[in-house]
């Protein structure tokens, strides 16, 4: 059995045209700037500050001296902003600071 053009799924006939034509696709044209987010490390009653210094060392390559001001900052303040980076990265960042005991979000950088 000889076909005149391309079988579909069925196995009948289609008719191929020589023009294609790209459906019409609606874009947003507003972009939103991607901001960086960041991560907060919350003052807690549990940790002593010599640990949450010494995970802030650990867990970012921080100082002693940068570490002791961020902890410091969370004693104090009740917060203190860690690190910044694409979402991906801040959020690996607070599931490890989770794994050390601390309390950690993430939100965007204003």
């Amino acid at each position: 059995m000889a076909l005149d053009g391309p079988a579909n799924a069925v196995g009948q006939t289609v008719e191929v045209s020589d023009t294609m034509v790209a459906p019409e696709v609606d874009l947003d044209e507003s972009v939103e700037e991607d901001r960086p987010w960041i991560v907060v490390v919350w003052n807690d009653p549990v940790n002593l500050m010599s640990y949450v210094t010494l995970v802030l060392q650990k867990l970012f390559g921080y100082s002693l001296e940068k570490a002791t001001e961020l902890m410091l900052a969370v004693h104090h303040e009740g917060r203190a902003n860690v690190a910044e980076g694409s979402r991906e990265q801040c959020e690996m960042h607070v599931f490890r600071l989770h794994e050390h005991g601390l309390w950690a979000t993430m939100e965007h950088d204003s």
